[in-house]
Parts: structure tokens; C-alpha cells; sequence
């Protein structure tokens, strides 16, 4: 890995842990508005931001999931959810069609983190309703991202600092 990716990608890493920090509480439960999660619009632009945003991922599960499972199964999700945009943007190349390719992506995949909550949290709720609010507030939050990375995009250029 190029000194650049890999700075670049710590970069990502850290600012996923320090976004997620700021609204710890709200991100780890049934409804999960977790802002750091714009970050996984990155790997539209980009496919060598997968690493930090998996690293951020897993860091910010480490200090503040109430469950350690969250280690395997938020990274899991996480990681799943990138690959499968992976493999649409061999195939989609407008880069809005693909984030919103991703958010229904990660908002579906949810059901991972539904799983989790469910058994090793103990949430009472059911699966289908914990999928169903964890689905919703993933999408409300991916999709908003949208247009903060879009706009973010015009101004910096994503692709070129990897």
C-alpha cells in the first residue's frame, strides 16, 4: 500500500471514530443515526477507502458498542456492504446512482446488525422490527450523506487522495 493510501486512509479511520464519538449514545442501538456513516459513501469514489473506513468501523465499535459481537458483526456488515457497491460500480458509473446503490445496500444489510442486537444485546423488540428500524434509520442517515458527500466531492475530488 502506497504511503498516500495508507495515510489516507487513516485519516478516514480517524474521522469515522471521531464522528461516530459525537453522537455515541444514538449509534449503537435500535435506531442508529450514526453520522460517520457518510463515510461509507467514500468507497464510491474510490475503492482503496475501503480499509479505513473498515478500521473506523471497527474502532469506534471497540470503544463504544455496549457488545463486543459488534466487533465481528458491525465490521461484518460493514465490509459486506462495501464489497457488494464494489461490485454494482463495475457495472453503475454515475457516482449519485451508485450512493444511493449503497445506502439501499447497507439499509437492507442491516438485518446483520438486527441479528446481533437480538441475541447478544437482548433486545425484546422483534427481529423484523429491529431490522425494520434499523433499515429505516440507515437509510435516512446514508441518504442524507448523500448530498453532504456529493457537495463535498465537487469541492475536494475524492478519487485523487487514495
Amino acid at each position: 500500500m502506497k504511503s498516500k493510501t495508507l495515510v489516507t486512509n487513516a485519516l478516514v479511520a480517524a474521522l469515522y471514530f471521531a464522528v461516530t464519538a459525537l453522537v455515541a449514545p444514538f449509534g449503537f442501538l435500535n435506531i442508529q443515526l450514526r453520522l460517520s456513516e457518510l463515510f461509507n459513501h467514500l468507497i464510491v469514489f474510490n475503492k482503496k477507502y475501503f480499509f479505513g473506513i473498515v478500521l473506523g468501523v471497527f474502532i469506534a465499535n471497540l470503544i463504544y458498542s455496549p457488545t463486543k459481537a459488534d466487533l465481528v458483526f458491525g465490521v461484518l456488515h460493514t465490509a459486506l456492504s462495501l464489497g457488494i457497491t464494489m461490485l454494482f460500480a463495475q457495472f453503475v458509473k454515475n457516482k449519485v446512482a451508485l450512493m444511493f446503490i449503497n445506502t439501499a445496500v447497507f439499509s437492507f444489510n442491516m438485518f446483520i446488525i438486527a441479528y446481533m442486537l437480538k441475541v447478544f444485546v437482548g433486545l425484546k423488540d422483534g427481529f423484523l422490527i429491529l431490522w425494520s428500524t434499523l433499515a429505516l434509520s440507515e437509510f435516512v442517515t446514508m441518504a442524507l450523506a448523500i448530498f453532504i458527500v456529493f457537495y463535498i466531492n465537487k469541492r475536494l475530488k475524492l478519487e485523487r487522495f487514495v
